[in-house]
């Protein structure tokens, strides 16, 4: 399952999960799906829910590409001069808050045994350990709010589920309308589908022991 699926990491994803074999189905979950994905509304979330419990099967992989940046009321601020309460709250209803609901309704899903993954797209930049330009407070703070949240439902998931994984990803810089005005000269701007390509690679080779951790799109852990 893939959420966020109308976004160029999501869409990508979908797209390379479909070619490959290891599962009898893929589906993919946005606001313009046929049910409807809001994660600023969990009754959507819980709508999305009814309709995986519906389909009589057990998920394996879940994928949270949802994350925003600039735009919808949020701003990637400069100075804290340009703070302001209703974008740091729009930032973290969506990076922090719906992602967290996603947990809330599907981490109680995963099977009891065997390999189960849930991923979230964090970022590097929500890392306080390698904060060392500052600026962007919205997006650091809901980032890092994310791992926080990663690595609590990773030990309550533990408890129930030992097999099961839950982690942070940084998917790095993609061509997608997120990153597109930020990519700076000397930084690899991957595909959509490259990046898919990556991530999968990483959550396919996790063990049970890696949940709760946060890692970049090599597979590389990343500071706290």
């Amino acid at each position: 399952m893939v959420f966020g699926a109308s976004g160029g990491i999501g869409s990508a994803l979908v797209s390379r999960l479909g070619a490959q074999s290891g599962f009898s189905m893929v589906a993919g979950y946005s606001r313009s799906s046929a049910v409807a994905l809001d994660l600023g509304d969990e009754s959507s979330i819980e709508a999305v829910a009814a309709d995986v419990r519906r389909s009589g099967l057990e998920p394996r992989l879940l994928i949270d590409a949802t994350g925003i940046l600039e735009g919808e009321g949020c701003i990637a601020e400069k100075s804290w001069r340009q703070l302001d309460p209703a974008a740091m709250a729009r930032a973290f209803a969506v990076n922090a808050i719906g992602p967290a609901l996603l947990m809330k309704h599907f981490l109680p899903m995963l099977p009891r045994l065997g390999k189960s993954v849930f991923a979230t797209l964090s970022a590097r930049v929500g890392s306080i350990g390698d904060n060392r330009l500052g600026g962007w407070y919205s997006y650091r703070a809901s980032k890092s709010a994310l791992n926080q949240i990663v690595r609590t439902a990773s030990i309550e998931l533990r408890r129930s589920r030992p097999d099961a994984i839950c982690v942070a990803l940084h998917p790095g810089t993609v061509a997608t309308p997120l990153s597109a005005r930020f990519a700076k000269s000397g930084l690899e701007v991957q595909s959509p589908d490259t990046a898919a390509t990556r991530i999968l690679a990483v959550l396919d080779s996790l063990q049970a022991e890696s949940s709760g951790e946060f890692f970049d799109q090599q597979g590389r852990s990343i500071q706290w």
